[in-house]
């Protein structure tokens, strides 16, 4: 999944349907999130596999190892390309959802899987104060990051501000998948940490997701291509 991952922040299948037919003829990468699989369940995934998309689903499990594990099992069956969980469930929970993709992979492929470490929307003061984790942020991500390495996994999600670190701390192969990617005329809503497409390869990127800016575009297709041409320049 080397093309910008379209971050499909939709709740009905209608929406997804009438926003990828712009896109008629291209394979795109695209991330099922919380808010459209919730709404309308695995045939979600089922239909825009019909299209030949990639898919990362992005559901951020979080539980004790037996239940996360079970949990990758049934979604491994899906399908997808590649899925999450949350670094701070611990290195034996992130070990056994590896082990769950790996047993319900039926194609002997496993999706990959990353772990979140911060969410974009935290900033520090947010992290020490609510998390009542008393390292800096960047301490806090690599730490999350290491682990994630540890427990067998492809990379982590994680701010593109913290990308280069993890780079050259982990590996070029681990991955960097970094949402809170703007163009330069956006807002940036709810997200603190985020950058340019061009900033985000710069910086060590290995994946980018990107949402509002090409899904509330005038012209998505212009949009996409325009995150397209920012990111493989």
């Amino acid at each position: 999944m080397n093309k910008p991952i379209i971050a499909l922040d939709f709740q009905t299948y209608e929406e997804v349907a009438s926003f990828l037919a712009k896109f008629s003829g291209e394979t795109l990468s695209v991330k099922v999130g919380m808010e459209l699989f919730y709404s309308n369940g695995p045939i979600i995934v089922e239909k825009i596999k019909q299209q030949n998309h990639e898919i990362f689903l992005d559901l951020k499990l979080h539980d004790i190892p037996n239940t996360v594990k079970s949990a990758m099992i049934g979604l491994a069956k899906l399908g997808v390309d590649m899925v999450n969980v949350h670094a701070a469930g611990g290195k034996k929970m992130m070990e056994a959802a590896r082990e769950g993709l790996e047993i319900g992979s039926q194609s002997g492929k496993r999706p990959k899987i990353i772990a979140v470490t911060q969410l974009t929307s935290t900033s520090e003061t947010d992290m020490q104060r609510e998390q009542l984790i008393k390292t800096s942020l960047l301490q806090s991500v690599m730490h999350y990051s290491d682990l994630s390495k540890q427990a067998g996994l492809d990379g982590v999600v994680c701010s593109a501000l913290e990308a280069e670190d993890i780079k050259r701390q982990n590996g070029t192969e681990f991955l960097r998948v970094t949402p809170g990617i703007r163009l330069v005329s956006d807002t940036v809503d709810d997200q603190i940490r985020v950058v340019t497409p061009e900033k985000a390869r710069l910086i060590g990127s290995s994946n980018i997701v990107v949402g509002r800016s090409i899904t509330r575009a005038d012209d998505p297709v212009a949009a996409y291509n325009q995150v397209l041409e920012e990111w493989n320049a």
